[in-house]
């Protein structure tokens, strides 16, 4: 997903807009699980370990332990502004 060059540039407020007073507030809250991530960005949990451990998602999130935590906002910033490129 590299989305570099497309014109596409989402605001802060674009991007956190669809979970101000809605279901998908509930359902993908401010710091995501990699099931979560997945279900989100409608991709296999595996595409979210892969693009992890390649750095694609360097800036995103953290490891608590053994698991996996996305920053939503960051992700959504990173995946639609910036592209997912290997750093």
């Amino acid at each position: 997903m590299n989305g570099r060059g497309d014109g596409l540039r989402l605001t802060p407020t674009e991007l956190s807009a669809p979970f101000v007073n809605s279901d998908w507030g509930t359902k993908y809250p401010p710091v995501l699980t990699v099931d979560q991530t997945a279900d989100l960005l409608q991709v296999p949990r595996a595409t979210i370990y892969d693009w992890s451990s390649r750095g694609m998602l360097r800036g995103c999130g953290r490891r608590v332990g053994k698991h996996l935590r996305i920053f939503r906002d960051r992700l959504l910033q990173k995946v639609f502004n910036e592209g997912l490129n290997h750093e």
